[in-house]
């Protein structure tokens, strides 16, 4: 059989024919006997292309411990928050991808972990299931500081945008966790998980116009305005006697220890609130202003500006040269939290008006003020930020202290105020009549 388009390289002829007498086939020139063409033997040799021996006897590469027990935990951390299988395979994708990074190799174990659970927060809010990373951090009984600095670190690394999370969706997931339903709890105890989410909304969003969650952890926050949303939804004698301890432990939650605090401010700004309810008669105390947390929600907005006012007419009352400053306006915004501002910009302006917080000389020099500090202006307003309420005071250093030798001069004034009693007066008299007798003798 000729092949065709083959020419012999020796002698140029295209007489090539297929030689069948070896165990594969060849090509061979009729006129020259010349082997054009060695068949599969030499292109392919051995059924394959050439292969070192390194790589015939390479082994593909397993990953190493870390990185299982790693993925591991992060499958433990989705089963225990009972995610779905998407946010899993999301969760583990990002925890491969971050593990390879120069920043993850070379850290500690706890880093490590710490990562697992960022990559499990991220891929949560991507698929809008609401978390907070303080979740991650006591689910990891991690510092929430180290938290942060790792999933801010990640999401740079990798590139990875996180959408914010709706309040409403995370205090929904949080009031979840609480088994107080008719299916768990007595009728006098249950409530419905929607109902108390939308009270404990409402008390979140006062919290916010009170400062009282700025600098705060959501957890601690979220927890207290669950508890006042239960009690006031439902006041009776079963539920205001129940105590934030046994609220947790009825609803088999762990009870987070900030949140006794939280509960008492937030009833710090219900009473003065509730205080500015027309048809109250009674005074309105921390223990009957949870019957009335129903009506200070619904006219928050405009309770929060007629108690500015009482309150702006308390202290112009109370430092009168601050009235120009502090005077009340005919149209006020809703915003009570730019309300807040302005009356804390004033206030502290006018604290440098006020004859009670300066001390001056009858002369009305200010430069011989008193050394004393100037008083916390957060007391008087009515909300401010937690770090102005509660300032830490300035630690004032003490003057150094020099090295006393005993070769220092005393003066003739300190030596007489040593001098307390008639005996010690006539002793150090005579001692200087003597001293001066012996000097003039010597003389």
């Amino acid at each position: 059989m000729f092949a065709a388009g083959l020419k012999c390289p020796g002698c140029g002829s295209s007489n090539i024919v297929d030689d069948d007498l070896y165990c594969q086939a060849q090509l061979v020139c009729v006129d020259c006997g010349s082997v054009v063409s060695e068949g599969t033997l030499a292109d392919d040799p051995v059924g394959g292309t050439d292969v070192s021996y390194s790589r015939t006897t390479a082994v593909t590469k397993k990953p190493c411990l870390n990185l299982i027990k790693g993925l591991e935990r992060v499958k433990e951390m989705c089963r225990i928050l009972r995610l779905n299988s998407e946010i899993e395979d999301l969760a583990l994708t990002y925890f491969r991808q971050a593990y390879q990074q120069e920043s993850f190799i070379n850290v500690t174990l706890q880093r490590k972990e710490v990562l697992a659970g960022c990559c499990v927060y991220v891929s949560c809010r991507q698929r809008d299931w609401p978390i907070t990373l303080g979740t991650i951090s006591s689910l990891l009984d991690a510092d929430p500081t180290l938290v942060g600095g790792v999933y801010q670190e990640m999401i740079k690394i990798l590139n990875i945008q996180a959408p914010f999370v709706s309040i409403t969706d995370v205090i929904e997931a949080h009031v979840q966790e609480y088994k107080i339903s008719a299916q768990h709890v007595t009728e006098e105890l249950a409530e419905d998980s929607k109902v108390l989410t939308k009270r404990a909304v409402a008390l979140v969003e006062l919290a916010g116009d009170s400062w009282i969650v700025t600098g705060r952890r959501p957890l601690p926050i979220m927890m207290a305005a669950t508890y006042l949303a239960w009690q006031s939804l439902n006041p009776n004698k079963h539920r205001l006697k129940l105590s934030l301890d046994k609220f947790c432990h009825l609803a088999k939650v762990q009870k987070r220890k900030p949140a006794v605090m939280r509960i008492t401010e937030l009833k710090e700004v219900l009473c003065k609130l509730g205080r500015e309810l027309p048809w109250v008669r009674e005074t309105v105390t921390q223990d009957n202003v949870v019957r009335l947390v129903g009506d200070i929600l619904e006219h928050r907005h405009t309770l929060l500006t007629r108690a500015l006012r009482t309150h702006e007419t308390a202290m112009q009352a109370d430092c009168p040269q601050a009235s120009a400053l502090n005077s009340p306006t005919e149209e006020v915004t809703p915003s009570q939290r730019s309300e807040s501002r302005d009356q804390t910009a004033d206030a502290s302006s006018a604290l440098q008006l006020c004859p009670t917080d300066r001390t001056e000389n009858q002369e009305g020099d200010d430069s011989h003020q008193t050394e004393d500090p100037e008083p916390n202006w957060g007391v008087r307003v009515l909300f401010a930020p937690p770090c102005v309420v509660h300032a830490k005071r300035r630690r004032v250093e003490p003057p150094p202290v020099q090295n006393v030798t005993g070769d220092e001069e005393i003066s003739d004034s300190e030596i007489d105020s040593y001098i307390r009693t008639p005996q010690e007066a006539r002793a150090f008299a005579l001692m200087q009549k003597a001293v001066s007798s012996s000097g003039s003798g010597n003389s």
